[in-house]
């Protein structure tokens, strides 16, 4: 088994130039010109194992963004204006998600080709894995075309998504019309090229306190992933939209990190365009801020741990110049001992009254960052208010955020009293120079209630646009039409304009020069904003997506 597959090994993303450093022969897994994954065996894994080894070089988990219905909405898609004759053609939409159903129609030619240039899932093995990385397996178009003309399919090409999120999605953007079902795609002449991720290893969910039947992908097979599409468009010479619909709330909530700081290199490059989604979180109660001016320099929280949520995480990101100390109380009033910041440090609480354990990590200096991090993580939880005193050993005055868990991997059950629905646009929407989506209700004109609101902890403004997300028209898999909801939606919308764009430039030769970051300006640039409110702001960015206002500038210019 490949070591990037293999549960005793832990994946550490490590800096290329650390390579050399480390590397035996087979242990190493190269993701980009910036990162690689060292793989390291472990015989006997345990939650210290990160304190030992620095947080920054796990992988983050990342969740869903969107909810997808079978349900139909008995709404329309909404149309793109079709004067300047944009569909899509020549480019290539990029898709890393749940997988595909390349039988549905919503992907096909009007003579039933497919639309699907390449497949990679991460979930197969005993096919050929794609040229340059090493599991999963890869199918071409020539492939998926033989399989559909087979009267089993899945016995040529069996990839699948059971999930029905990745469809979802890849028919927003480039789903064929079928009027009787009211359903259209942005731009239904792009062809695809699409990555089923593998769910996240299981050593990692056990890091972190996640439940091992939590659906949650790792970082690093979203970034080799982004590398894959990158390879298959430049083999073909075609431009590349790049849709992610993934969040998570690991980090620091800042544009920094392993794929943030890939991403936002790749923005400047010709040909290319991403877009992400801003997550879900605006009210799920899961973000917590914290400001003390006066003495005594101390601030408590409460979290409230719901009944089914037995093991998840809380991270605590301090501003600058804070040293702050930390002490726990459970809901039977015992109180464990004050935790002071240091470094390299793990330990796990115990209590008497109750069999709950937790780990604390009071890292003084998180080596991505700079800051001071304090990682929570709960085992054996049981539920009630938890109180979480925080002091500040330097005596000053000082304030902080808290997050918990994005998406699924706890109920909604377990969440902050006096929560804040600000800063909670999920990590990749916090990438500085990545096109952040919002979503609101088309029907009515509203922020979505569960939208996440901005700005970034160092006050960047995110998100950048908002596009409808509400019950929005797709396809799902086994030939059937549905609703999806939620910011992923909301961001399929947008990458279904940036296509438009893209093909405006570089297919119809307008401007072969022109950068994703240069074509995501634009479209904050030229959206609709409403005189009552003042752009950009944290709930709406720069204004509702209007791509008919930017294809007219396109024109201008």
């Amino acid at each position: 088994m490949e070591k990037i597959l293999d549960n005793r090994y832990y994946d550490f993303i490590i800096s290329n130039a650390l390579v050399t450093s480390y590397n035996t022969g087979d242990n190493i897994t190269k993701m980009n010109e910036m990162y690689s994954l060292l793989h390291v065996p472990k015989k006997s894994m345990q939650p210290c194992d990160l304190g030992l080894n620095s947080y920054h070089r796990f992988p983050d988990l990342y969740t869903l963004e969107s909810v997808v219905s079978t349900e139909n909405s008995n709404e329309k898609s909404e149309g793109i204006n079709p004067e300047m004759g944009l569909f899509g053609r020549g480019v290539i939409v990029g898709l890393i998600d749940t997988g595909i159903d390349y039988r549905h129609p919503a992907f096909m030619n009007n003579d039933t080709t497919t639309r699907i240039l390449r497949i990679w899932d991460q979930t197969v093995e005993g096919s050929s894995p794609p040229a340059g990385f090493t599991f999963g397996s890869e199918y071409t178009k020539e492939l998926i075309n033989f399989a559909l003309l087979s009267q089993y399919p899945y016995s040529i090409v069996p990839t699948t998504d059971p999930y029905r999120h990745g469809t979802a999605i890849a028919s927003i953007i480039a789903g064929r019309p079928n009027e009787k079902e009211g359903f259209g795609g942005v731009v239904p002449q792009a062809d695809l090229a699409v990555v089923k991720l593998k769910e996240a290893k299981e050593n990692l969910k056990n890091l972190f306190c996640v439940r091992s039947d939590a659906l949650c992908y790792q970082e690093s097979d979203i970034i080799l992933a982004i590398r894959y599409l990158l390879n298959v468009a430049t083999r073909l010479n075609r431009p590349l939209v790049i849709c992610l619909a993934l969040g998570t709330n690991q980090g620091g909530h800042d544009g920094r990190g392993a794929l943030s700081a890939y991403l936002d290199s790749l923005m400047q490059l010709p040909k290319l365009s991403m877009i992400t989604s801003a997550g879900n979180e605006g009210s799920s109660r899961r973000h917590y801020y914290g400001k003390v001016t006066m003495n005594p320099f101390s601030d408590s929280l409460q979290l409230n741990s719901g009944e089914i949520d037995k093991e998840y995480f809380m991270e605590i990101w301090p501003y600058m110049p804070a040293a702050l100390s930390v002490q726990i109380t459970a809901p039977t009033w015992e109180t464990a001992e004050v935790i002071k910041p240091g470094v390299g440090e793990c330990i796990k609480l115990n209590f008497q009254s109750i069999k709950t354990n937790i780990w604390v990590n009071n890292i003084l200096f998180e080596e991505e960052t700079g800051n001071q991090l304090i990682l929570l993580r709960f085992r054996n939880m049981i539920s009630g208010t938890w109180y979480i005193k925080l002091e500040n050993l330097n005596s000053v005055p000082f304030s902080y955020h808290c997050w918990l868990p994005s998406g699924n991997l706890i109920s909604n059950e377990t969440y902050f009293v006096n929560s804040s629905p600000d800063t909670t646009v999920t990590i990749l929407g916090n990438t500085s120079n990545l096109l952040t989506v919002t979503a609101y209700n088309q029907n009515v004109g509203t922020i979505m209630e569960e939208s996440s609101i901005g700005y970034t902890r160092l006050g960047q403004v995110k998100p950048d646009l908002a596009a409808p997300g509400y019950r929005i028209p797709c396809a799902i898999p086994d030939f059937q039409y549905g609703t999806i909801s939620g910011t992923g939606a909301a961001a399929a919308h947008v990458a279904g304009a940036a296509v438009m764009m893209i093909e405006w430039a570089y297919i119809k030769g307008n401007y072969t020069a022109a950068t994703g970051n240069q074509t995501n300006r634009l479209m904050m640039k030229s959206a609709d904003r409403d005189p009552v409110n003042v752009y950009p702001n944290p709930v709406w960015g720069y204004g509702k997506l209007s791509i008919d206002s930017t294809l007219k500038q396109l024109l201008i210019y």
